[in-house]
């Protein structure tokens, strides 16, 4: 879906159309505000469909879904990666939002008292920028996989796709979070996998029993309701947490086992070209695949909006520094709860609101009829 721009100004753009930035593309349309959603994908879904082939939701579909359209599956079943993609795009279709798919964004600044957004030749200015660009989308590997011996087939997670890739042998499959396990668990139908790293727990009861949907209910509700930056709890808690991996779980440790996944202790670096653990072994496996996670990088804002880490400065996604800027599905920006499914939308809600009266209070008042050159009638 795409649309043809008159101007090469528009009040807001939102960079990034997937899950959030079509949540705040359709708060801003019902507040009647002129935006632009530019997406880098092909496709409206596509950082979806261009996960591994077996991935589905961890969430059931009935919490799954954006503002105002219902996901097309049964309310407790857990859809594909692909019907997830598919969904997007047409919830954009559904509500029309403008989107300009292919548009790789490679630069905003500052132009006057508008921001200037640099995609290849393409240049908007706008009062409002969006960055909906996800919380973390550039893979990370450790600095010593380089090191690793070249007959060694490295795929990180992002790039994982199906069984196929993979030479035959033993795969290695570096962090034992939720991707590594699942793709594990996957792999170990056709060879024998390795899962390295520490445990990350699991939730109390298996995916997908009435008992873990009652207990997502009531995680859901503590991770959107309390553990927020605005509650004493969530301030002390919410730090806490986001230092521990995610507990596993759709694949618990039993299941790894019952398919013959052998656990390792951490990699720690290369030794003679192999991957060399914490307690001293080096292991000789045929394939690698990285599943150690993502990285945040706003290089490409050329704004003086961030942390020493790289963190924007805000609050709830608002930039008070550089008004107009905002952000969107960021790691506990609101709730522990914004940067996941269930709890984008609230968070754009609240971005489209404080857009619409910023945009409200800069329109100029009427003109007085004595400003117009009109005598006020007696």
């Amino acid at each position: 879906m795409s649309t043809t721009l008159d101007t090469d100004y528009i009040e807001t753009i939102v960079i990034g159309g997937g899950q959030a930035g079509l949540a705040a593309g359709y708060h801003l349309k019902q507040r009647g505000r002129p935006f632009l959603i530019l997406d880098g994908g092909a496709r409206i879904g596509d950082s979806w469909r261009e996960r591994w082939d077996s991935l589905r939701l961890f969430t059931p579909a009935f919490f799954s879904r954006l503002p105002g359209m219902p996901l097309p599956a049964p309310r407790l079943s857990f859809p594909t990666k692909d019907e997830m993609g598919d969904y997007l795009e047409r919830y954009a279709e559904h509500f029309q939002l403008p989107v300009r798919s292919g548009i790789c964004v490679h630069r905003v600044e500052r132009t006057g008292d508008r921001y200037l957004v640099s995609a290849g030749e393409l240049r908007l200015e706008a009062s409002n920028v969006i960055v909906a660009t996800g919380a973390h989308r550039i893979p990370k590997f450790p600095s010593f996989a380089a090191q690793l011996d070249p007959r060694i087939l490295q795929l990180h997670s992002s790039e994982y796709r199906n069984p196929e890739q993979l030479l035959d042998g033993d795969t290695l499959l570096v962090g034992a979070g939720n991707s590594g396990a699942e793709i594990a668990f996957e792999l170990a139908d056709t060879r024998h996998c390795l899962l390295a790293g520490p445990s990350t727990g699991e939730i109390p009861a298996p995916h997908g029993t009435l008992r873990s949907l009652l207990g997502f209910r009531v995680f859901r509700f503590i991770a959107h309701r309390v553990i927020r930056v605005d509650t004493r709890i969530g301030r002390k808690l919410g730090p806490k947490l986001l230092q521990k991996g995610d507990p596993l779980i759709r694949r618990r440790k039993k299941d790894l086992g019952e398919k013959g996944v052998e656990r390792l202790p951490r990699v720690v670096g290369v030794e003679g070209g192999l991957p060399l653990l914490e307690d001293g072994r080096v292991v000789d496996v045929a394939n690698v695949v990285w599943c150690t996670g993502f990285r945040t990088d706003f290089s490409w804002i050329d704004l003086p909006v961030f942390e020493d880490d790289g963190q924007p400065r805000h609050y709830r996604g608002v930039v008070d520094s550089e008004p107009g800027l905002y952000f969107l599905g960021l790691v506990f920006q609101y709730s522990l709860s914004s940067d996941v499914l269930p709890g984008r939308s609230r968070d754009a809600g609240y971005t489209a609101k404080h857009i619409a009266e910023r945009m409200t209070a800069r329109a100029p008042a009427p003109r007085t009829e004595l400003e117009l050159g009109v005598e006020p009638a007696s």
